[in-house]
Protein backbone atom coordinates (compact mmCIF):
# COMPACT_ATOMS: atom_id res chain seq x y z
CA UNK A 1 0.00 0.00 0.00
CA UNK A 2 1.26 3.47 -0.86
CA UNK A 3 1.38 6.59 1.25
CA UNK A 4 -1.96 7.79 -0.08
CA UNK A 5 -3.98 4.56 -0.19
CA UNK A 6 -7.60 4.60 0.94
CA UNK A 7 -7.12 1.60 3.25
CA UNK A 8 -4.45 3.41 5.26
CA UNK A 9 -6.06 6.83 5.22
CA UNK A 10 -9.78 6.18 5.50
CA UNK A 11 -12.17 7.81 3.02
CA UNK A 12 -10.38 11.16 2.91
CA UNK A 13 -7.67 10.86 5.53
CA UNK A 14 -9.12 12.24 8.77
CA UNK A 15 -11.86 9.77 9.61
CA UNK A 16 -9.55 7.21 11.21
CA UNK A 17 -6.96 9.65 12.53
CA UNK A 18 -8.94 12.15 14.61
CA UNK A 19 -8.66 9.92 17.67
CA UNK A 20 -5.12 8.66 16.98
CA UNK A 21 -2.35 9.73 19.32
CA UNK A 22 0.18 12.24 18.01
CA UNK A 23 3.41 10.37 17.33
CA UNK A 24 5.62 13.42 16.65
CA UNK A 25 5.60 16.92 18.14
CA UNK A 26 7.64 20.00 17.32
CA UNK A 27 7.29 22.30 20.32
CA UNK A 28 6.57 26.04 19.97
CA UNK A 29 10.05 26.80 21.35
CA UNK A 30 11.61 24.87 18.43
CA UNK A 31 12.72 26.24 15.08
CA UNK A 32 13.87 23.77 12.43
CA UNK A 33 15.45 24.37 9.03
CA UNK A 34 15.50 21.43 6.64
CA UNK A 35 13.35 18.70 5.17
CA UNK A 36 11.06 16.74 7.49
CA UNK A 37 9.62 13.32 6.71
CA UNK A 38 7.39 11.41 9.15
CA UNK A 39 4.90 8.57 9.51
CA UNK A 40 1.71 8.60 11.57
CA UNK A 41 0.32 11.80 13.05
CA UNK A 42 2.55 14.83 13.71
CA UNK A 43 1.83 18.24 15.23
CA UNK A 44 3.89 21.35 14.65
CA UNK A 45 3.70 24.10 17.27
CA UNK A 46 7.03 25.71 16.29
CA UNK A 47 8.55 27.11 13.10
CA UNK A 48 9.69 25.01 10.14
CA UNK A 49 11.69 26.38 7.22
CA UNK A 50 11.73 23.60 4.68
CA UNK A 51 9.51 20.99 3.07
CA UNK A 52 7.43 18.46 5.00
CA UNK A 53 6.25 15.06 3.79
CA UNK A 54 4.20 12.73 5.93
CA UNK A 55 0.88 11.13 6.64
CA UNK A 56 -1.31 13.24 8.97
CA UNK A 57 -0.10 16.74 9.82
CA UNK A 58 -1.53 19.25 12.28
CA UNK A 59 -0.18 22.81 12.21
CA UNK A 60 -1.29 24.41 15.49
CA UNK A 61 -2.16 28.08 16.12
CA UNK A 62 1.47 28.83 17.05
CA UNK A 63 2.89 26.78 14.17
CA UNK A 64 4.51 28.33 11.09
CA UNK A 65 5.76 26.64 7.92
CA UNK A 66 7.85 28.28 5.20
CA UNK A 67 7.92 25.45 2.68
CA UNK A 68 5.80 22.87 0.93
CA UNK A 69 3.61 20.23 2.58
CA UNK A 70 2.77 16.86 1.07
CA UNK A 71 0.54 14.64 3.22
CA UNK A 72 -2.57 12.49 3.35
CA UNK A 73 -4.31 14.98 5.64
CA UNK A 74 -3.39 18.52 6.67
CA UNK A 75 -5.24 20.20 9.52
CA UNK A 76 -4.15 23.85 9.51
CA UNK A 77 -4.69 26.17 12.48
CA UNK A 78 -1.47 28.18 11.93
CA UNK A 79 0.41 29.92 9.12
CA UNK A 80 1.93 28.39 6.00
CA UNK A 81 3.71 30.02 3.09
CA UNK A 82 4.17 27.28 0.52
CA UNK A 83 2.38 24.74 -1.61
CA UNK A 84 0.12 22.04 -0.17
CA UNK A 85 -0.59 18.68 -1.81
CA UNK A 86 -2.93 16.51 0.27
CA UNK A 87 -6.00 14.30 0.05
CA UNK A 88 -7.76 16.27 2.80
CA UNK A 89 -7.14 19.85 3.93
CA UNK A 90 -9.00 21.62 6.73
CA UNK A 91 -8.33 25.36 6.98
CA UNK A 92 -9.35 26.23 10.52
CA UNK A 93 -10.51 29.58 11.90
CA UNK A 94 -7.69 32.20 11.92
CA UNK A 95 -5.29 30.06 9.88
CA UNK A 96 -3.37 31.61 6.97
CA UNK A 97 -2.44 29.69 3.82
CA UNK A 98 -0.40 31.44 1.12
CA UNK A 99 0.48 29.33 -1.89
CA UNK A 100 -0.85 26.69 -4.24
CA UNK A 101 -3.26 24.23 -2.63
CA UNK A 102 -4.29 20.93 -4.23
CA UNK A 103 -6.64 18.59 -2.37
CA UNK A 104 -9.49 16.17 -2.96
CA UNK A 105 -11.43 17.43 0.05
CA UNK A 106 -11.10 21.05 1.22
CA UNK A 107 -12.93 22.47 4.24
CA UNK A 108 -12.58 26.18 5.03
CA UNK A 109 -13.90 27.44 8.35
CA UNK A 110 -15.13 31.03 8.75
CA UNK A 111 -12.16 33.25 9.62
CA UNK A 112 -9.58 31.26 7.63
CA UNK A 113 -7.54 33.13 4.99
CA UNK A 114 -6.46 31.43 1.74
CA UNK A 115 -4.37 33.34 -0.77
CA UNK A 116 -3.23 31.47 -3.85
CA UNK A 117 -4.24 28.91 -6.45
CA UNK A 118 -6.70 26.24 -5.34
CA UNK A 119 -7.24 23.00 -7.27
CA UNK A 120 -9.91 20.39 -6.68
CA UNK A 121 -8.60 17.02 -7.92
CA UNK A 122 -11.05 14.43 -9.20
CA UNK A 123 -9.14 11.47 -7.72
CA UNK A 124 -6.63 10.68 -4.97
CA UNK A 125 -3.46 12.72 -5.01
CA UNK A 126 -0.35 10.58 -5.50
CA UNK A 127 3.20 11.99 -5.39
CA UNK A 128 4.16 10.04 -8.55
CA UNK A 129 1.19 11.53 -10.42
CA UNK A 130 1.73 15.11 -9.26
CA UNK A 131 2.91 16.36 -12.69
CA UNK A 132 -0.06 14.68 -14.35
CA UNK A 133 -2.48 16.34 -11.91
CA UNK A 134 -0.97 19.76 -12.49
CA UNK A 135 -1.72 19.44 -16.21
CA UNK A 136 -5.11 17.75 -15.80
CA UNK A 137 -8.13 19.35 -17.44
CA UNK A 138 -10.24 18.31 -14.44
CA UNK A 139 -8.68 20.99 -12.24
CA UNK A 140 -9.40 24.67 -11.84
CA UNK A 141 -6.44 26.92 -12.55
CA UNK A 142 -7.76 30.30 -11.44
CA UNK A 143 -5.84 32.35 -8.87
CA UNK A 144 -8.00 32.72 -5.76
CA UNK A 145 -8.01 35.11 -2.84
CA UNK A 146 -10.49 33.71 -0.36
CA UNK A 147 -11.16 35.28 2.99
CA UNK A 148 -14.08 34.13 5.08
CA UNK A 149 -15.35 35.91 8.13
CA UNK A 150 -17.43 34.36 10.90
Amino acid sequence: MGLFSKKESGEFGLTNTESEAISSLIDKSMSITGTISFKGKARIDGTITGNIEGEHLILSETGKINGNVQSISFNCFGTIKGDILANTVIARKNCSIQGRLEAISLTVEPGAALDGEIKAASKEVHPANEKHLLQSTHTTKAPVLLKTHG
